[in-house]
């Protein structure tokens, strides 16, 4: 069993059956033996770029996620203080929050950002 966080981008490639998903983090992803969590910070982000007219999402989302079998990871007090203390390789905000959560709460990160990898956390590549 293998505990993996979804990047935003990842999330949309997932839930739009994206071709740049890669065919062994699609199976990953879909292994029910795997816990896949969405972070409440991709909620906020889709948020933002949506009402900036970026990025269009049904109006259900959370409950597709929830159809999908994805668990919800809050953002907890400590999660941003982490996010916070992490030195200043990456600036996006909704990033550094996904690395303290890997960080703290011990899962995978399926990204396909390789600035993420500087940070010394787990990572699975998106793409492959």
């Amino acid at each position: 069993m293998r505990r993996l966080l979804l990047d935003t981008h990842v999330l949309l490639w997932w839930l739009a059956d994206s071709p740049q998903l890669g065919p062994r983090t699609r199976d990953l992803i879909a292994d029910e033996r795997n816990d896949v969590f969405v972070s409440a910070a991709s909620a906020w982000e889709i948020a933002i770029k949506t009402a900036l007219g970026k990025l269009e999402v049904p109006e259900d989302l959370q409950e597709i996620i929830e159809e999908e079998g994805f668990d919800i990871l809050s953002i907890s007090f400590f999660h941003g203080l982490q996010a916070g203390r992490l030195p200043p390789l990456h600036r996006d905000p909704f990033d550094r929050m996904l690395i303290a959560q890997a960080q703290t709460e011990g899962v995978e990160l399926v990204t396909n950002d390789g600035m993420i990898a500087r940070y010394g956390i787990k990572l699975v590549d998106a793409c492959r």
